[in-house]
């Protein structure tokens, strides 16, 4: 069964395409892993925030994925990361147009 995560803290930035241009590293790294279909990279520079939905195809890639990122944050001195690992209701997500697939 997917797994929606959600991972949010505090960030004085870069932003938009400061941030592409300095995560691209990162970003590629992600996109790597195993099990991740999809994320949504998030800021909003007025409050200071930053993080990313993640859709994961089952519980054991998402676990894997929060653990080591857990760690690569604190390796940044992020240390009030707000996470949440989710089941998704496939049926009704895709009825209301979800894409839970890589294709």
């Amino acid at each position: 069964m997917p797994r929606l995560v959600s991972i949010e803290f505090s960030s004085d930035g870069p932003f938009g395409a400061q941030a592409a241009s300095a995560y691209a590293e990162l970003a590629a790294d992600i996109a790597a892993e195993d099990g991740l279909i999809w994320k949504v990279w998030t800021e909003d520079p007025t409050t200071s925030v930053a993080g990313g939905a993640y859709l994961f195809a089952d519980e054991a890639s998402a676990d894997r994925y929060v653990d080591k990122h857990t760690r690569r944050l604190g390796s940044f001195g992020i240390t009030d990361a707000r996470i949440s690992n989710l089941a998704v209701n496939e049926q009704l997500s895709t009825t209301t147009f979800a894409t839970l697939t890589q294709d």
